[in-house]
């Protein structure tokens, strides 16, 4: 890790200044005496936009607690291209899967973002709204218009605002900004730099149009071709929840935040008229050994601790199914079989040439004085290689319509808009099985499923809430999911024979190489697939008011089935996961949600 203490101090400093009580960096510290109108459980990129927009009345008091740190400023979040160093650090959950039966029985590492700004501070970046299809989908299971492609139109582009590309090219022909908002919190950009490949990306997607078409803006409702990677980049740094909704309103004197602090429990505060038992308040603590504490909001607590700390937070809490708490000696206060079941992620696959070039991004990793060059140079004009988030290109690809899987299995996709796959386009060697090469350079296209059919599920491992849950992707578990992902490697490659890459493709390189029958690439997705790192699903909202399983979790203005004062605002209400990189989709979620919870009140 790149030491940070300076910038944690500036922003301690920067806090100090503001009204009493805005920063607690323990339980123990924050005052007893105070009385909030909302709790806000999980600081990422649904509890930001929730804290921001609940107290942009001045009236409304509310304190947000987030279980990681404050250090959202840290150099290693803020280097666009430093994310993948991001897992397995003091800013990662540190999650392992049980061992998978699609993945061979293999467990996988499932990074969550663990500080102010969540997965939004760890992720790829990735600016993508979904398709049209997606929350048409959302609104038809719902029941509820309002999550429709057209109800969300004001939301969607209430988040963002377009800013130039840190090398302040000309992106003409690269986005159609007439489709984007402009004034919102959320930065996002073009590539910063861009790179030798870029255009026989384009080429290849203009020469194989028939398969690959050329789209201007994905973000548009219609996902599908080959088109410029939007990213949550401004001026060469990340964008995250945190910077973005959170920094611009710290000084707010009616927003406390804590962080450094668990929720262990949601608190049943009494029970409604009718019967219906009312939950507003938490428990937390600051460490396993330390002291538990509890408050209570007037009006609601409102979890947004992502798609598997809430589902935990609720079944430790006596709300899930009934016969799985009891296993585990949790009294059932109410019985919602759909909390923790449902979970939905996208899987991944590379595969890598070697080129005809030594001017790739493998140089970044094996010429560390390169490496410091290019440190040097974000440093003092925020541009250079380091700006560069994931691929300069992003493909949203479907299976044809003649496929042979849909003689056997439904489309698992919402919609004609929305891609069964996708791919990432690489100037670099990228593996999640094979170690990084000493020598050479290298292109990957990323391979990923992105309309998944299996579903998985999250389960209490036991009753300590500092004990991590289980978590059961059941990835790859379908025969669409394994066809798909086997499609994506054969068209990728077809995408790589086209003539933009004939003077810059050497060979495929190992163990893909070998793989060339069906049951080969089988083997090799199987034992080599990883994951985007999208859980979502785990708490889903239904149809308000009805009951039992695969209803959904949640109503579908979000709130928590049979209780009063208790509702979800992260990716784990989604009921489909989009066909898209799952940041955006919770900030639109979020932003709808908090004009909800106003209404209401």
């Amino acid at each position: 890790m790149i030491p940070s203490a300076a910038r944690v101090a500036a922003l301690a400093l920067s806090l100090t200044g503001l009204a009493s009580g805005t920063l607690y960096q323990n339980a123990e510290s924050l005052p007893k005496a105070t009385n909030y109108d909302f709790i806000i459980v999980g600081g990422g990129a649904g509890g930001t936009v929730v804290a921001n927009r609940l107290t942009e009345n001045p009236r409304t008091k509310v304190l947000l607690i987030e279980a990681g740190s404050s250090d959202f400023n840290n150099l290693d979040i803020e280097v666009p291209s430093f994310a993948p160093r991001l897992g397995r650090t003091q800013f990662d959950w540190n999650f392992t899967t049980l061992g998978q039966p699609g993945l061979n029985g293999r467990s996988i590492e499932y990074q969550r973002g663990f500080v102010l700004g969540g997965s939004t501070a760890v992720n790829i970046m990735a600016y993508c709204r979904g398709s049209k299809d997606d929350y048409d989908r959302w609104a038809e299971v719902t029941g509820d218009e309002g999550w429709s492609w057209n109800s969300l139109q004001p939301y969607i582009r209430k988040i963002e605002n377009p800013v130039a590309p840190a090398d302040h090219h000309n992106t003409q022909g690269e986005i159609d900004l007439s489709v984007h908002g402009h004034g919102g919190p959320v930065n996002f950009s073009l590539p910063g730099q861009l790179l030798p490949t870029d255009q026989r990306v384009i080429g290849a997607s203009l020469e194989l149009s028939t398969e690959f078409p050329f789209n201007l803006d994905y973000n548009s409702g219609d996902t599908i071709g080959i088109g410029w990677t939007q990213t949550t980049t401004s001026n060469g740094h990340r964008v995250d929840a945190a910077n973005s909704y959170l920094a611009p309103v710290l000084s707010r004197s009616n927003l406390d935040i804590l962080v450094n602090t668990l929720v262990t429990k949601v608190v049943q505060t009494g029970t409604q008229r009718g019967g219906e038992p009312i939950f507003r308040g938490v428990e937390f603590a600051s460490s396993s050994s330390g002291a538990r504490f509890t408050r209570s909001a007037s009006q609601e607590v409102i979890l947004s601790a992502g798609a598997i700390k809430t589902p935990q937070i609720l079944m430790l809490s006596g709300i899930g199914d009934s016969s799985h708490l009891s296993s585990l000696g949790v009294k059932t206060i109410v019985n919602v079989p759909d909390v923790g079941t449902n979970l939905q992620d996208h899987p991944l696959s590379t595969i890598s040439w070697t080129v005809r070039s030594t001017n790739t991004l493998d140089n970044v990793r094996t010429n560390e004085t390169l490496a410091a060059e290019l440190l040097q140079q974000w440093n003092s004009s925020r541009t250079g290689d380091l700006v560069l988030g994931p691929g300069n290109q992003l493909g949203w690809l479907r299976l044809p319509n003649n496929a042979s899987i849909f003689k056997q299995a439904a489309d698992p996709s919402a919609g004609p808009t929305s891609a069964h796959y996708e791919f990432i386009p690489t100037d670099s060697f990228v593996s999640f099985s094979q170690p990084f090469p000493s020598q050479g350079n290298f292109f990957t296209m990323f391979s990923n499923l992105i309309s998944p059919s299996s579903r998985g599920n999250i389960t209490l491992n036991s009753t300590d809430p500092f004990a991590h849950p289980l978590i059961q992707p059941n990835m790859l578990s379908t025969e669409f999911d394994i066809f798909t992902m086997r499609e994506a490697i054969k068209a990728a490659r077809r995408f790589m024979s086209a003539q933009s890459w004939s003077d810059w493709i050497i060979e495929e390189t190992s163990p893909t190489s070998a793989a060339q029958t069906d049951e080969e690439i089988e083997e090799y997705i199987r034992s080599t697939c990883f994951t985007v790192n999208h859980v979502t699903c785990t708490a889903p909202m239904g149809r308000t008011g009805s009951n039992g399983r695969g209803s959904g979790a949640l109503n579908s203005d979000l709130t928590v089935k049979g209780t009063i004062g208790l509702r979800v605002v992260d990716a784990s209400a989604f009921p489909f996961i989009p066909a898209a990189h799952t940041q955006v989709p919770t900030y639109i979620l979020a932003e709808r949600a908090a004009d909800m919870i106003k209404s209401g009140f």
